[in-house]
């Protein structure tokens, strides 16, 4: 059974890039979401394996949809996507339970690395 994966960015040709790696491999893209409340909602639709969570979005941010995904269930698995210079909030980030982060600009084989490690 392939893993069920939610992508959130608030770039849609992110999003795009991610899910093109993801189903090239046999995941299961279920949700896409463009920030943080729309993740927090979709998550609870949804309960996805596994969330590609980017840091830096408008209303609410990567970080922040972590902690309340979290609080909605304690084993969601969650890797964070950051670009270079955010090494704080990937920080607490990991510190609020992420699971690990991938930089962009991505490289294939390190997100398949991260995402094999979260969901296994």
């Amino acid at each position: 059974m392939s893993k069920r994966v939610m992508i959130v960015d608030d770039a849609a040709f992110m999003r795009m890039m991610i899910k093109d790696i993801l189903v090239k491999n046999g995941y299961d893209v279920v949700a896409e979401a463009a920030n943080g409340a729309e993740a927090v909602e979709k998550y609870k639709e949804l309960t996805p394996d596994l969330v590609t969570m980017d840091i830096t979005m408008p209303e609410m941010d990567g970080v922040a949809a972590l902690k309340e995904i979290k609080k909605l269930d304690p084993s969601a698995r969650i890797v964070m996507c950051s670009a270079m210079g955010q090494q704080a909030m990937v920080i607490d980030a990991i510190q609020s339970g992420a699971k690990d982060f991938i930089v962009k600009p991505f490289q294939n084989d390190r997100v398949l690395e991260a995402i094999k490690k979260a969901v296994s």
